[in-house]
Protein backbone atom coordinates (compact mmCIF):
# COMPACT_ATOMS: atom_id res chain seq x y z
CA UNK A 1 0.00 0.00 0.00
CA UNK A 2 1.18 3.37 -0.94
CA UNK A 3 1.40 5.86 2.01
CA UNK A 4 -1.25 8.69 1.59
CA UNK A 5 0.78 12.02 0.40
CA UNK A 6 -0.80 14.04 3.54
CA UNK A 7 0.16 11.70 6.00
CA UNK A 8 4.12 11.53 4.28
CA UNK A 9 4.00 15.48 4.79
CA UNK A 10 2.81 15.82 8.12
CA UNK A 11 5.11 13.32 9.65
CA UNK A 12 7.94 15.14 7.74
CA UNK A 13 6.99 18.61 8.84
CA UNK A 14 6.46 16.98 12.38
CA UNK A 15 10.49 16.15 11.93
CA UNK A 16 11.80 19.02 10.64
CA UNK A 17 9.95 20.96 13.71
CA UNK A 18 12.29 19.31 16.38
CA UNK A 19 13.26 21.94 18.18
CA UNK A 20 14.60 23.75 15.25
CA UNK A 21 17.39 21.36 15.42
CA UNK A 22 16.62 20.09 11.69
CA UNK A 23 15.81 23.43 10.62
CA UNK A 24 18.79 23.54 8.26
CA UNK A 25 18.13 20.24 7.79
CA UNK A 26 18.36 17.34 5.39
CA UNK A 27 17.31 18.28 2.37
CA UNK A 28 18.59 17.85 -1.11
CA UNK A 29 19.79 21.06 -3.10
CA UNK A 30 17.24 23.78 -2.70
CA UNK A 31 16.15 25.46 -5.84
CA UNK A 32 18.22 28.87 -6.15
CA UNK A 33 16.32 32.15 -6.20
CA UNK A 34 17.64 35.04 -8.41
CA UNK A 35 20.77 35.91 -8.00
CA UNK A 36 21.59 39.08 -5.95
CA UNK A 37 23.11 42.14 -7.80
CA UNK A 38 26.45 42.27 -7.34
CA UNK A 39 26.91 44.85 -4.64
CA UNK A 40 24.54 42.77 -2.20
CA UNK A 41 27.06 40.07 -2.21
CA UNK A 42 28.05 39.75 1.78
CA UNK A 43 31.78 39.71 3.44
CA UNK A 44 33.08 36.88 5.15
CA UNK A 45 31.99 36.08 8.64
CA UNK A 46 34.29 38.01 10.80
CA UNK A 47 35.07 35.26 13.93
CA UNK A 48 35.20 36.11 17.74
CA UNK A 49 34.98 34.90 20.77
CA UNK A 50 30.96 34.09 21.65
CA UNK A 51 29.49 32.33 24.70
CA UNK A 52 27.80 28.99 23.93
CA UNK A 53 24.33 29.38 22.78
CA UNK A 54 21.72 28.21 24.82
CA UNK A 55 19.87 26.38 22.37
CA UNK A 56 21.10 23.51 19.77
CA UNK A 57 24.36 22.65 21.87
CA UNK A 58 22.89 19.39 23.47
CA UNK A 59 25.06 17.69 24.24
CA UNK A 60 23.29 15.08 22.52
CA UNK A 61 20.65 15.02 20.28
CA UNK A 62 18.69 12.65 17.81
CA UNK A 63 17.55 13.16 14.35
CA UNK A 64 15.93 10.59 11.96
CA UNK A 65 16.73 7.64 14.36
CA UNK A 66 20.63 8.87 14.41
CA UNK A 67 22.28 10.10 17.26
CA UNK A 68 24.65 13.04 17.38
CA UNK A 69 27.05 14.27 20.26
CA UNK A 70 28.32 18.14 20.19
CA UNK A 71 31.78 18.87 20.41
CA UNK A 72 32.78 20.61 23.40
CA UNK A 73 35.35 22.74 21.18
CA UNK A 74 36.15 23.36 17.68
CA UNK A 75 39.65 22.70 18.56
CA UNK A 76 41.42 20.90 15.65
CA UNK A 77 38.68 20.52 13.59
CA UNK A 78 39.44 19.84 10.03
CA UNK A 79 37.41 17.84 7.89
CA UNK A 80 36.72 17.37 3.71
CA UNK A 81 33.68 15.80 2.51
CA UNK A 82 30.67 17.11 0.30
CA UNK A 83 29.02 20.42 1.25
CA UNK A 84 25.71 21.06 0.28
CA UNK A 85 23.38 24.71 0.73
CA UNK A 86 19.73 25.53 1.82
CA UNK A 87 17.90 28.58 1.02
CA UNK A 88 14.81 30.33 -0.04
CA UNK A 89 12.42 27.44 1.53
CA UNK A 90 14.38 27.85 4.82
CA UNK A 91 14.86 31.81 4.66
CA UNK A 92 13.15 33.67 7.68
CA UNK A 93 12.16 29.95 9.59
CA UNK A 94 14.23 29.44 13.33
CA UNK A 95 17.97 28.11 13.49
CA UNK A 96 18.73 25.37 15.86
CA UNK A 97 20.37 28.28 18.33
CA UNK A 98 16.93 30.50 17.58
CA UNK A 99 18.24 32.78 14.92
CA UNK A 100 16.24 33.66 11.45
CA UNK A 101 17.91 31.92 8.90
CA UNK A 102 18.83 34.69 6.35
CA UNK A 103 19.73 32.65 2.70
CA UNK A 104 22.01 35.75 2.29
CA UNK A 105 24.05 35.76 5.31
CA UNK A 106 26.95 34.25 5.63
CA UNK A 107 26.21 31.49 7.75
CA UNK A 108 25.95 27.33 8.06
CA UNK A 109 24.53 24.26 9.57
CA UNK A 110 27.18 21.62 11.37
CA UNK A 111 25.77 18.56 12.80
CA UNK A 112 28.70 18.42 15.74
CA UNK A 113 30.35 21.65 15.72
CA UNK A 114 29.50 24.11 19.02
CA UNK A 115 26.69 26.91 18.23
CA UNK A 116 28.38 29.50 16.99
CA UNK A 117 31.09 28.45 15.87
CA UNK A 118 33.77 29.79 12.82
CA UNK A 119 34.66 28.06 9.57
CA UNK A 120 36.79 28.03 6.85
CA UNK A 121 35.26 26.22 3.82
CA UNK A 122 37.22 25.89 1.09
CA UNK A 123 36.08 24.53 -2.44
CA UNK A 124 38.84 21.67 -3.29
CA UNK A 125 37.77 21.91 -7.14
CA UNK A 126 38.36 25.30 -7.78
CA UNK A 127 40.49 26.92 -4.67
CA UNK A 128 37.32 30.02 -3.73
CA UNK A 129 37.47 30.09 0.73
CA UNK A 130 34.61 31.61 2.94
CA UNK A 131 34.07 32.22 6.50
CA UNK A 132 31.08 31.51 7.90
CA UNK A 133 29.20 31.33 10.97
CA UNK A 134 27.84 28.21 12.10
CA UNK A 135 24.13 28.41 13.89
CA UNK A 136 22.41 25.77 12.65
CA UNK A 137 21.78 22.12 12.59
CA UNK A 138 22.24 19.91 9.61
CA UNK A 139 22.86 18.96 6.91
CA UNK A 140 21.12 15.16 8.03
CA UNK A 141 21.72 13.59 5.08
CA UNK A 142 24.59 10.77 4.33
CA UNK A 143 27.75 11.47 2.98
CA UNK A 144 27.69 15.62 3.71
CA UNK A 145 29.75 17.83 6.40
CA UNK A 146 28.24 21.25 5.95
CA UNK A 147 25.42 23.17 4.80
CA UNK A 148 26.12 26.14 3.54
CA UNK A 149 23.84 29.60 3.26
CA UNK A 150 22.69 30.15 -0.36
CA UNK A 151 25.48 33.32 -0.38
CA UNK A 152 28.38 31.48 1.03
CA UNK A 153 27.47 28.79 -1.89
CA UNK A 154 27.67 31.31 -4.87
CA UNK A 155 31.08 32.64 -3.40
CA UNK A 156 32.02 29.25 -3.57
CA UNK A 157 30.82 28.81 -7.53
CA UNK A 158 28.93 26.02 -5.94
CA UNK A 159 24.97 27.04 -6.59
CA UNK A 160 24.17 25.55 -9.57
CA UNK A 161 25.80 21.85 -9.05
CA UNK A 162 24.22 22.33 -5.54
CA UNK A 163 27.04 20.60 -4.07
CA UNK A 164 30.70 20.12 -3.68
CA UNK A 165 33.90 18.46 -2.12
CA UNK A 166 35.41 21.13 0.19
CA UNK A 167 37.65 21.08 3.25
CA UNK A 168 36.11 22.51 6.71
CA UNK A 169 38.40 23.83 9.16
CA UNK A 170 37.26 25.49 12.75
CA UNK A 171 38.46 29.03 13.77
CA UNK A 172 39.13 28.88 17.27
CA UNK A 173 40.50 30.93 19.97
CA UNK A 174 42.74 30.74 22.69
CA UNK A 175 43.45 32.24 25.64
CA UNK A 176 41.11 33.13 28.93
CA UNK A 177 39.18 36.17 26.85
CA UNK A 178 39.65 33.97 23.53
CA UNK A 179 40.92 37.47 22.07
CA UNK A 180 43.03 35.80 18.96
CA UNK A 181 42.56 32.95 16.33
CA UNK A 182 44.56 29.82 16.87
CA UNK A 183 45.08 29.01 13.62
CA UNK A 184 47.18 32.26 12.21
CA UNK A 185 46.56 31.42 8.87
CA UNK A 186 43.07 31.95 9.08
CA UNK A 187 42.45 36.09 9.50
CA UNK A 188 41.15 37.63 12.41
CA UNK A 189 39.35 39.93 9.65
CA UNK A 190 38.87 38.75 6.44
CA UNK A 191 39.00 41.15 3.23
CA UNK A 192 35.54 42.23 1.86
CA UNK A 193 34.24 39.77 -0.36
CA UNK A 194 34.24 40.77 -4.06
CA UNK A 195 31.51 42.25 -6.16
CA UNK A 196 30.83 39.34 -7.52
CA UNK A 197 32.80 36.03 -7.94
CA UNK A 198 35.68 36.18 -9.39
CA UNK A 199 36.73 33.85 -12.68
CA UNK A 200 38.07 30.42 -11.84
CA UNK A 201 41.87 30.74 -12.22
CA UNK A 202 42.24 27.10 -12.99
CA UNK A 203 40.25 23.66 -11.63
CA UNK A 204 41.89 21.62 -9.15
CA UNK A 205 42.15 17.51 -9.42
CA UNK A 206 40.49 16.27 -6.58
CA UNK A 207 41.84 12.35 -5.53
CA UNK A 208 40.12 10.36 -2.70
CA UNK A 209 43.22 8.85 -0.73
CA UNK A 210 42.32 5.07 0.59
CA UNK A 211 45.23 5.01 2.69
CA UNK A 212 48.90 5.14 2.59
CA UNK A 213 51.70 2.41 3.12
CA UNK A 214 55.27 1.79 3.95
CA UNK A 215 55.23 -1.67 2.31
CA UNK A 216 54.87 -1.92 -1.71
CA UNK A 217 53.18 -5.53 -0.96
CA UNK A 218 50.35 -3.95 1.08
CA UNK A 219 49.41 -1.36 -1.33
CA UNK A 220 49.33 -3.71 -3.95
CA UNK A 221 46.71 -5.95 -1.60
CA UNK A 222 44.76 -2.73 -0.95
CA UNK A 223 44.60 -1.84 -5.05
CA UNK A 224 43.65 -5.52 -5.80
CA UNK A 225 41.00 -5.84 -3.35
CA UNK A 226 39.60 -2.29 -5.04
CA UNK A 227 39.92 -3.55 -8.34
CA UNK A 228 37.87 -6.77 -7.53
CA UNK A 229 34.85 -4.58 -6.27
CA UNK A 230 35.29 -2.78 -9.64
CA UNK A 231 37.05 0.06 -8.76
CA UNK A 232 39.02 0.54 -12.16
CA UNK A 233 40.59 4.23 -11.61
CA UNK A 234 42.52 3.22 -8.51
CA UNK A 235 45.96 3.32 -8.71
CA UNK A 236 48.87 3.28 -6.47
CA UNK A 237 51.25 7.05 -6.25
CA UNK A 238 54.69 6.46 -4.57
CA UNK A 239 55.94 9.43 -2.41
CA UNK A 240 58.50 10.13 -0.30
CA UNK A 241 58.56 10.56 3.27
CA UNK A 242 60.85 11.55 6.19
CA UNK A 243 60.93 7.11 6.76
CA UNK A 244 61.36 6.50 3.09
CA UNK A 245 59.16 5.49 0.63
CA UNK A 246 55.35 5.96 1.02
CA UNK A 247 52.96 4.01 -1.57
CA UNK A 248 49.36 5.83 -1.08
CA UNK A 249 46.13 4.44 -2.95
CA UNK A 250 43.98 6.45 -4.27
CA UNK A 251 41.19 6.69 -6.75
CA UNK A 252 40.53 8.88 -9.32
CA UNK A 253 40.03 11.78 -10.67
CA UNK A 254 36.69 12.63 -8.62
CA UNK A 255 35.17 14.71 -10.80
CA UNK A 256 32.00 15.26 -8.63
CA UNK A 257 29.94 14.71 -5.81
CA UNK A 258 28.14 11.87 -7.13
CA UNK A 259 31.13 9.66 -8.39
CA UNK A 260 32.58 10.27 -4.73
CA UNK A 261 29.36 9.32 -3.06
CA UNK A 262 29.59 5.99 -4.68
CA UNK A 263 32.86 5.34 -4.29
CA UNK A 264 32.09 6.16 -0.31
CA UNK A 265 29.00 3.57 -0.57
CA UNK A 266 31.63 0.74 -2.08
CA UNK A 267 33.98 1.43 0.77
CA UNK A 268 31.52 1.03 3.51
CA UNK A 269 30.66 -2.35 2.11
CA UNK A 270 34.15 -3.04 1.72
CA UNK A 271 34.70 -1.82 5.58
CA UNK A 272 37.53 0.41 4.74
CA UNK A 273 36.41 3.99 6.22
CA UNK A 274 35.44 6.87 4.47
CA UNK A 275 38.66 8.05 1.94
CA UNK A 276 40.31 11.32 2.42
CA UNK A 277 40.56 13.82 -0.28
CA UNK A 278 43.44 15.24 -1.95
CA UNK A 279 44.49 17.61 -4.60
CA UNK A 280 47.50 17.89 -6.55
Amino acid sequence: MRPDPARRAAAVAALCAVGAIVAGCASPPRLAPSQPAARQLPPDAVPRPEPPSKYGNGPVYEVFGERYTVLSSGSGYRERGVASWYGKKFHGRLTSNREPYDMYAMTAAHKTLPLPSFVKVRNLKNGRTVIVRVNDRGPFVHNRIIDLSYSAALKLDMVEDGTSLVEVTAITFDGPGGDRPVRAAVPAKPPAAPASPEPVEAEHTVYAQIGAFGSRENAEASLEALHGRGIGNAFIDPADSGDGKLYRVRVGPIVNVGQFDVLVEELDYMGIGAPYLVTD
